[in-house]
């Protein structure tokens, strides 16, 4: 089958005295009538290359699913006089939500049955919903669409019927007010879809008649609403990457009035708790780049007011708190790997949770009431499936409340994680999380994942995964670089991998690939790389600047196109990320993001094999990135590699929403490396 052919219709695009020619700029436009036919093309392409591993796919997928326990249940959460469940039924997709009044031996009583919901829906997104104080109505959003673009609707929980409100283009989140009267809701920009205002609706009214709350008028802000922990509050958040400012108001009465907690700064970062008389602030305020926690009272929260409450320690990044009536709690990382710290409020004994390996990741649960004596926290590692446990804060015994099932023979002796250093350019050392089969991984098996991310300070933890034993098995090693531009060992680690030191990233990816190499774990005859998103830009520079590392590269979602992204303040979310890249209106971040840029550098040069996917509907990284670049691609690489495109027609960012269809996608992914490698028959 012939190679897909992208028409070309030349666009210049000119800026700060240069001009780029963008050939197949036209695909930008949705309704272009050479569009459709092209990624049709691209599918069809996909699809004749990947026939043969029909029967590979379909083993892989079962193999995934196999493990997977089909009829389980979420531990219980109590909540305001009920026992909240989430469940999965053998197959079916989606989540069906249920409570129980005080006791877990009372009936149980259906609030969602998503699976029903979503009959006749392509794509189903159900987000969270919020019960209000006297139990009797339910906020839920929904999304048919994959733009993340909800619709809110109302049920009433007595007689299981909706209520005619109906609110189009929300954020998927909302809060009530203590009176039960009103919900409190953002709503998303039609073009850029910048969560910018926030809204009241009175139950039982029009929509349309909902009073305006608060408009974000700064472009590089988005905003949120939520109810504090302790139900005093109403809390607006407006953010950009690197400030912040709250507002609040009593819960207690939907009438109540907003106030500025303290207005935004360039740089202070801070987000805000209640508990008593006080307001806790998280902030890196006096460049306390790792965070430190400051209070004031809830009559004086102006920035002058604050008083340090946990100092701010140059090797300790404060991640999150949580308060209860007896306790505070603190989530702290130190050298990449995560601290839960307990403090009794009166005594201040403090201890630490013991949290066991070499590389593991641990996190506050859902821990909804204030007054309860124990503590639910998260631990998981690349060899130990997901575990929930619960402390007595007073006792400090520890239970472990639930542990995810592994069905089948899975024995995690059986496999090895580890953490190892690569030394950068720059001679800093950057940390790798990885895992292995102790027997499948053989003085020959050099077949790798290296997996990264490396932006907005999002740490890429070691997470367990089902899917992935199906590598494993075979004799696969999944690495995790934790590369600067995220927040793995704290703040200064994401500080120095954005804005113009945003190649370190793209440098200490290349580091890490190398040492693997060095060190035996792999050759570039077996090294996949593989990027989701900003992690896709990544493995779009890896591409251009050093593709020789490289059996084969997987680009999920790649943001690609980044200048001419982020020219166009019409795209979603553009604005908002030009403190993450910077704003190439300035010609110094033109010039910067124009020399990294990986559908701007294609070159003339053999590239590994390739496969790159995409969703039709992305919000975040709009399909005609990854549609232009492979076209661009096609053009002008050398080499005979595979260089694979597929889009999915009916989704977005996330791919698809059934549980069991987004594994399918995980097994088309794992396939492609089994294919390059020539191991299909495994």
């Amino acid at each position: 089958m012939k190679n897909p052919k992208a028409k070309e219709y030349p666009k210049n695009l000119v800026n700060h005295g240069t001009t780029r020619v963008d050939e197949f700029y036209w695909m930008n436009d949705r309704e272009h009538p050479d569009l459709i036919p092209y990624l049709n093309s691209e599918n069809e392409y996909y699809q004749h290359h990947m026939k043969n591993c029909d029967e590979l796919i379909d083993k892989i997928y079962s193999e995934i699913r196999s493990r997977i326990k089909e009829d389980d249940e979420s531990l219980p959460i109590f909540k305001n006089g009920y026992w909240y469940i989430s469940k999965t039924k053998k197959n079916l997709q989606y989540p069906i939500f249920t409570r129980k009044k005080e006791s877990l031996t009372a009936k149980e009583e259906l609030l969602f049955d998503v699976n029903q919901m979503a009959q006749g829906y392509a794509y189903y997104h159900f987000a969270a919903y919020k019960i209000n104080e006297e139990n009797s109505i339910a906020a839920f959003c929904i999304d048919t669409i994959s733009r993340r673009e909800y619709q809110l609707r109302f049920k009433d929980l007595r007689t299981g019927e909706l209520l005619a409100d109906k609110i189009e283009k929300t954020t998927g989140s909302c809060c009530w007010s203590n009176d039960n009267k009103a919900v409190y809701y953002t709503r998303k920009d039609p073009v850029t879809l910048r969560a910018y205002r926030i809204f009241k609706h009175i139950i039982g009214t029009d929509g349309k008649l909902d009073e305006l709350i608060y408009e974000e008028k700064d472009t590089e802000n988005s905003i949120g609403v939520y109810k504090s922990k302790s139900k005093a509050y109403i809390i607006i958040e407006s953010s950009s990457t690197n400030s912040n400012e709250y507002q609040y108001c009593d819960a207690q009465s939907h009438e109540s009035s907003f106030e500025i907690f303290h207005t935004r700064e360039k740089g202070l970062e801070y987000s805000i708790a209640h508990y008593r008389d006080h307001f806790y602030i998280l902030t890196n305020k006096d460049g306390a780049y790792n965070f430190k926690l400051m209070r004031t009272s809830i009559h004086k929260t102006d920035k002058i007011n604050w008083t340090e409450f946990i100092e701010h320690k140059e090797d300790v990044l404060i991640e999150d708190f949580e308060f209860f009536e007896s306790h505070y709690c603190i989530d702290e990382r130190v050298n990449g790997l995560s601290r839960l710290k307990i403090i009794n409020w009166k005594t201040e004994e403090t201890y630490c949770i013991p949290l066991l390996g070499e590389t593991y990741v641990a996190h506050f649960q859902t821990n909804v009431e204030f007054k309860s004596q124990k503590l639910r926290y998260y631990y998981s590692s690349l060899t130990k499936a997901p575990s929930v446990f619960e402390i007595d804060l007073h006792s400090k015994n520890i239970e472990l409340l639930k542990q995810q099932e592994v069905l089948g023979t899975y024995d995690e002796t059986l496999y090895e994680s580890k953490r190892i250093w690569a030394t950068s350019e720059d001679q800093k050392s950057i940390p790798i999380s990885l895992v292995y089969h102790k027997e499948h991984r053989t003085k020959d098996s050099k077949k790798l994942v290296l997996y990264a991310y490396g932006s907005y300070g999002s740490t890429i933890d070691p997470y367990f995964s089902l899917a992935r034993l199906s590598l494993l098995d075979r004799g696969f090693t999944f690495a995790i670089a934790h590369l600067r531009g995220g927040e793995y060992l704290g703040r200064p680690w994401y500080d120095s991998g954005k804005l113009l030191q945003k190649k370190n990233t793209f440098n200490d990816y290349k580091s890490c690939a190398l040492h693997l190499i060095q060190q035996g774990y792999t050759n570039e005859r077996s090294l996949i790389g593989m990027g989701g998103s900003a992690g896709g830009l990544l493995m779009g520079v890896a591409l251009n600047e050093y593709p020789h590392l490289f059996k084969a590269i997987i680009a999920q979602v790649p943001f690609v196109d980044v200048v001419t992204t982020m020219l166009d303040e019409s795209i979603p979310l553009t604005t908002g990320e030009y403190e993450e890249w910077g704003n190439p209106n300035n010609p110094t971040f033109f010039n910067y993001m124009k020399s990294y840029s990986p559908y701007d550098n294609v070159l003339s040069q053999d590239y590994p094999h390739l496969l790159v996917t995409a969703g039709l509907h992305d919000s975040q990284v709009q399909y005609w990135e990854p549609a232009k670049w492979v076209a661009r691609l096609r053009k002008k690489k050398k080499d005979q590699n595979l260089l694979l495109f597929e889009i999915n027609m009916d989704t977005g960012h996330s791919g698809s929403s059934g549980r069991f269809e987004s594994i399918k996608e995980v097994a088309k992914e794992y396939a492609f490396m089994l294919k390059v490698l020539n191991e299909t028959h495994l």
